[in-house]
């Protein structure tokens, strides 16, 4: 479960990070830009929670384990185990996005 959290979130990070970056390569119109990078963080998002959300509940973020843990659905040792996992998944997605 931590696994997929640190995979899903860093994945997403980079698809993120990167969509941002190619749009910026394909486009000098702002709006485009941002049309580009949103397309592309709802179909990574997409795919995300279809193929780790039955593995780890797809989280990918801290704030949304943490509601978890608010309404008794993950306890609180969990919560730092998959915010850990979360947090170190997304520097290391935001690194491996920018390596060029």
């Amino acid at each position: 479960k931590l696994f997929a959290e640190a995979l899903g979130t860093g994945l997403l990070v980079m698809i993120v990070v990167g969509s941002g970056m190619s749009g910026e390569s394909l486009s000098d119109d702002v709006g485009v830009q941002l049309l580009i990078n949103s397309f592309a963080t709802m179909a990574g998002l997409y795919g995300l929670i279809t193929i780790l959300g039955p593995v780890s509940g797809a989280h990918f973020n801290p704030v949304v384990s943490m509601v978890d843990c608010m309404y008794n659905d993950m306890s609180p040792s969990n919560l730092c185990l998959y915010a850990l996992s979360q947090i170190g998944g997304g520097i290391l997605g935001c690194i491996v996005a920018n390596v060029q």
